[in-house]
């Protein structure tokens, strides 16, 4: 039996979430070989009734034991503090975890993986594979290609992040900040006409968490431990789809139109960079797509071998459930 015919059990925990609602519609649409699927939650959601697939189930509370069932796979969409907890003990029982936490993306023993760039990582799991942060993903997708080319020397990352990237209380923020009497929820100062360079907490070097996740994990996918990366990340009153202002800085000489043409004929990757016509990625357009699209690519003139290029992406699909669902697609492909 190949692995189309071999049918599997997945578990989704976070299910009610904001990327466990994505992950669902995700899943839908892939239809992949998977005859069971148990979606499990906080003991607050647990209980709740959803329609997946015309068929309705009741969402469990995730408990220690909840995976003494048996499952092949597991996507994790609730955090670090339960990846931690939870991860290891599916793992082993031989249950294949993608988790969409920070909890084990540095981890030395643990693949972080975006299937377009470094997919042979998976098979060197030990139970646990993890998905990068958001804004790390739809980066590196276009990096890869260009650094396999020309050997990046330096990136420099500028973020504009979608406030679904803070999940429902970031959302809520913005849609309902205008109100006088609305109390936020998620961040520090109104979102509303605002931009806000802290995305997670302030660490002593003076970068935000979020910065030093993107440094570290770009380093890590793209196995250039000592790639030179810095990065402002800052989140913008926008409901969904994550931009991106990237410098890139090269060890060799490059083509321009080489260069865009290495882009265009590689997996992921929508080129949308037509400015005389105002064509170039929007995140209204990227929202819904599990492309990375990239446009506004033009030369540095400030160094000898670099580019600037704008990449945008929705957060929720390619950053976070379409990325850890192409993962588990991955790992069946290669089973067959």
């Amino acid at each position: 039996m190949n692995a189309k015919e071999r049918k599997y059990k997945l578990a989704l925990v976070g299910a009610t979430g904001v990327v466990g609602k994505v992950a669902r519609d995700v899943l839908e649409e892939k239809n992949l070989p998977i005859s069971e699927y148990v979606f499990f939650s906080s003991a607050k959601s647990a209980g709740k009734k959803i329609i997946f697939q015309e068929k309705e189930y009741t969402v469990r509370e995730l408990k220690e034991d909840s995976f003494d069932e048996g499952f092949d796979f597991a996507i994790f969409s609730a955090g670090g503090e339960t990846s931690k907890k939870f991860a290891p003990i599916a793992a082993s029982k031989g249950c294949v975890v993608v988790d969409n936490s920070s909890a084990w993306r540095m981890d030395k023993d643990v693949p972080l993986v975006v299937p377009e760039v470094n997919s042979e990582e998976i098979k060197k799991n030990h139970g646990i594979i993890a998905n990068p942060n958001c804004s790390t993903i739809q980066a590196v997708v276009p990096l890869k290609v260009l650094d396999d080319k020309y050997k990046i020397k330096r990136v420099v990352y500028s973020t504009y992040q979608a406030v679904s990237g803070a999940g429902i209380k970031g959302i809520r923020d913005l849609e309902d900040g205008a109100n006088t009497d609305y109390k936020l929820q998620k961040f520090a100062h109104p979102i509303i006409n605002n931009c806000l360079p802290h995305i997670d907490v302030f660490l002593d070097n003076g970068y935000t968490k979020e910065e030093e996740k993107m440094i570290n994990e770009t380093r890590k996918i793209l196995n250039r431990p000592n790639l030179p990366v810095t990065a402002t990340t800052v989140r913008v009153p926008v409901i969904n789809s994550h931009s991106e202002s990237i410098n890139v800085e090269f060890e060799n000489k490059f083509d321009m139109d080489e260069l865009i043409e290495l882009l265009k004929n590689s997996k992921g990757i929508i080129v949308q960079d037509n400015p005389a016509s105002s064509v170039y990625p929007l995140a209204t357009e990227a929202s819904g797509h599990d492309e990375v699209f990239v446009g506004r690519i033009r030369r540095d003139y400030s160094i000898e071998n670099g580019i600037n290029m704008w990449v945008v992406a929705d957060n929720l699909r390619k950053g976070a459930a379409s990325n850890a669902i192409q993962i588990v697609e991955k790992m069946i492909d290669e089973k067959s």
